[in-house]
């Protein structure tokens, strides 16, 4: 075992509840939060509903050890099926959490399998079940960071957040050592390493490629628990994987994710937040905007370019999304899906919008996602945006209520008020030190619109 292994292992197996940091904790609150959010809001949607089909055609389990309900559907199926539907179901719905470094997502895998794994952990605190998100956050941004600086080619997030799953499940199920090592390797072996600008070009439901990181994670922790063994991961034991280990448990990657305003691909925030910008500012409607120009990034500029047929489309269409800001002002669920796929007004100003990759742009991502906008007013007259970097991350944070409210937005329609404000405080209350999970968890698995278990 190396070094990096070993102080993994020490933190990820022993490092105690209390001593996360209290800030970490409460992070790591608010990103569960929002990500039941995105989970609650794609239940109806297509991708959600095949995923979760399929998990009980081909995920069950006749083991009831190693089974778990559905998150927000109730059925049961294996530890791997609960953990696949509930990240696919994410990922569809292009609102969940993100860490500019890694060019990608956990907290899509982390939150569902937290769901799965605690239905086995009779007694497991608030606390206990926030250091488990921790572990998955800061193992899987590691091997992310990892992968993407020692290989040539961009991968989805799929690829690494596996390790983060099988570091969860070695935690919350009491792993050796040498157990969490294989865990980890077979995780890395088998983790999907789908080209992300594939998905970019042609958008469907595959997205980032997150529904079978989180199987693949939870697989290869049972595999290792019952003596499987993997080749070590070398995202984390090649001698070139050592720098990007150093900081485990001194610099808090759960605490630099960034949260999305919008249920859009998070290459196009810069460009709609410039955009609203000088809306607002400039008090103007969509009808005094005669021309929009975009200056991007350019994997921001890969996005997809006409008008969307398919909600996946749209979730990765740059002009799509910057219209719709336009046209509503916002951008909701019902934008990307169903009659706003066929919006008249959208797909007109669509044809207003013209795109270009700026170098100063893309020399700053991944860490930057930066845009500018000028508009030119039906009288002629330009207005010039500055760069403008997306919302929501350390750079430009969002009000932890505006994290509340969106959350609020997401689950109310399929929950009611009254059960989406009873997780919203259940979850924030996690971070009490007499806080028990099942207090939550009790509001998690019954489908929408259905009584929870009785509290």
């Amino acid at each position: 075992m190396t070094a990096t292994f070993q102080n993994l292992a020490d933190f990820t197996l022993r490092r105690q509840a209390e001593d996360f940091p209290e800030s970490t904790q409460e992070a790591a609150a608010l990103m569960l939060l929002d990500t039941l959010g995105i989970v609650i809001g794609a239940g109806p949607m297509e991708a959600g509903i095949i995923a979760r089909e399929t998990a009980c055609l081909l995920y069950a389990s006749q083991d009831d050890s190693h089974s778990a309900r559905m998150l927000f559907d109730g059925r049961r199926v294996s530890l791997a099926g609960a953990a696949y539907a509930a990240a696919t179901q994410t990922d569809n719905l292009d609102g969940h959490d993100g860490y500019n470094p890694t060019k990608g997502h956990i907290g899509v895998v982390v939150i569902p399998a937290l769901a799965a794994l605690a239905e086995h952990c009779p007694g497991l605190t608030g606390r206990e079940a926030l250091a488990a998100v921790i572990v998955g956050y800061e193992v899987a941004g590691r091997a992310g960071i990892t992968l993407h600086n020692t290989v040539s080619d961009y991968h989805t997030s799929g690829a690494w957040n596996a390790l983060g799953v099988a570091a969860m499940a070695a935690r919350l199920r009491g792993f050796s050592d040498e157990q969490l090592r294989q865990a980890i390797g077979i995780a890395e072996f088998h983790g999907p390493r789908s080209q992300m600008m594939r998905e970019i070009a042609n958008p469907t439901m595959l997205h980032d490629g997150s529904g079978w990181g989180a199987m693949v994670g939870m697989s290869s922790a049972v595999l290792a628990e019952r003596g499987f063994t993997g080749a070590p991961a070398i995202t984390v034991e090649d001698s070139a994987a050592e720098a990007y280990w150093q900081d485990l448990g001194q610099f808090w990657q759960m605490e630099h994710q960034y949260v999305k305003p919008y249920p859009i691909c998070r290459w196009a925030h810069a460009a709609i937040d410039a955009c609203r910008m000088l809306i607002r500012s400039n008090g103007l409607h969509a009808t005094d905007i005669a021309a929009l120009h975009i200056n991007t990034f350019h994997e921001s500029a890969c996005l997809f370019r006409g008008m969307p047929e398919t909600t996946s489309q749209a979730q990765y269409s740059l002009p799509f999304a910057v219209a719709n800001m336009a046209i509503h002002g916002r951008i909701g669920v019902e934008h990307i899906s169903e009659e706003g796929l066929s919006d008249a007004r959208v797909a007109t100003f669509m044809k207003r919008i013209t795109i270009a990759e700026a170098e100063r742009h893309s020399s700053r991502f991944p860490e930057g996602r930066f845009a500018d906008v000028t508009i030119t007013l039906q009288d002629g007259n330009t207005l010039e945006s500055r760069d403008v970097h997306a919302r929501g991350g350390p750079e430009a944070p969002l009000e932890r209520e505006d994290v509340l409210a969106k959350f609020m937005e997401f689950a109310t329609p399929s929950l009611g008020v009254p059960r989406a404000a009873a997780i919203r405080d259940r979850v924030l209350g996690l971070t009490d030190r007499e806080a028990s999970f099942a207090d939550l968890a009790d509001l998690l698995y019954a489908p929408p619109h259905a009584a929870p278990s009785p509290v």
